[in-house]
């Protein structure tokens, strides 16, 4: 039905057609999207379950840190869903969806790259609290983590339902973005310049977060003799830190520069080229976030094995029970869980010096 030349009863050939400018991708490159794509994904999702698991299992991660870290599992999850849906949805079978699956289509995955995205500014905002007090975790209580959690998960479908909720072209298709012929080049300008804000305002926390544990290391070193774990622990952080910026740089700028002069109209710059190409990148941030956040914990790294070498072998009891009794080694970060005697200080003065 078109009502006030609204075209709501038309496929998405019919927007197709309209903007023109539809390049599907050769037999090469879509294979190999395809391919590139699954192997993300398969990743995403076994290594993103493991995550979850561990923060169940393992009580050494009840922590607020890690309950965050969990979300960012699960959003990283969704993200692989997400792609994997795409994949089997896009190329010659695109121009065949009705409106509503293309919304969905698309607001799936704009709904879990949000929650990443979110995810990892709660994150630094956490860890932002933690190390301004010098401790290993900040004091932020269960019910606070919830709401957190809560309010990441309604900004991200919030942002992912907009389109469908009016903030589109169907009615005016002369602003109609080249990329994603349904959505409205201002809503794709609102949403690039939105998440480059979100990731200005990372890496100011990170710059200040680097900065201050610089400078409390070199007061550490130049006061204290002992304790070489302590003086660590902030180094780790900033390279922790500076893998962090360095992933989101590559992943997601890329992207969100291409979106933008999408939402501009930039007619000579071929962006849909570069559209696949964007999305790839933009998803293997989900694939680098649980290396940089969990991999390099020792703790982690062993609750994995435990649990991979205990599948079949021992009840779910029992693992958890191993995991936990781990000791953990002198390399930990301020990003990860102490040593036991480290755990036994913070719950006295939750503090990294006395």
């Amino acid at each position: 039905m078109a009502q006030n030349n609204c075209y709501y009863n038309e496929s998405m050939q019919f927007f197709y057609d309209k903007v023109g400018k539809r390049q599907g991708l050769n037999s090469t490159m879509l294979i190999t999207v395809q391919v590139v794509g699954s192997t993300f994904c398969i990743f995403i999702l076994v290594a993103n379950s493991m995550v979850i698991a561990a923060v169940i299992t393992n009580k050494r991660f009840h922590y607020p840190f890690y309950y965050l870290l969990a979300n960012l599992a699960a959003s990283d999850f969704l993200a692989g869903i997400a792609y994997v849906y795409l994949m089997f949805n896009t190329g010659d079978v695109s121009p065949t969806l009705t409106i509503r699956e293309y919304f969905f289509r698309q607001g799936l995955l704009d709904v879990s790259l949000s929650a990443s995205l979110a995810n990892l500014l709660v994150i630094a905002l956490e860890r932002y609290i933690s190390v301004m007090n010098w401790k290993v975790h900040s004091n932020l209580t269960k019910r606070r983590v919830i709401l957190l959690i809560v309010l990441v998960w309604s900004i991200s479908i919030f942002m992912g339902a907009v389109p469908s909720m009016g903030w589109n072209c169907i009615c005016s298709l002369d602003s109609c973005s080249a990329m994603a012929p349904i959505f409205s080049r201002s809503y794709l300008i609102f949403w690039s310049v939105s998440n480059l804000i979100i990731f200005v305002a990372m890496v100011a926390i990170y710059m200040r977060i680097y900065a201050y544990v610089k400078r409390k290391t070199t007061m550490l070193m130049s006061h204290t003799s002992s304790s070489l774990n302590r003086k660590r622990t902030p180094i780790k952080l900033i390279k922790t830190v500076m893998a962090v910026l360095g992933a989101f740089v590559v992943c997601w700028t890329p992207g969100l520069i291409v979106m933008l002069l999408d939402g501009l109209k930039c007619e000579d710059c071929k962006l849909q080229k570069l559209k696949s190409l964007m999305l790839l990148l933009a998803v293997a941030n989900s694939v680098m976030n649980p290396c940089i956040y969990s991999y390099k914990d020792e703790e982690m790294w062993t609750t994995f094995k435990n649990l991979m070498r205990c599948i079949g072998n021992g009840t779910r009891r029992q693992r958890s029970t191993r995991a936990n009794a781990k000791p953990l080694g002198s390399s930990q970060d301020a990003s990860t869980s102490p040593p036991a005697s480290e755990e036994r200080k913070s719950d006295d003065n939750g503090s990294l010096d006395s």
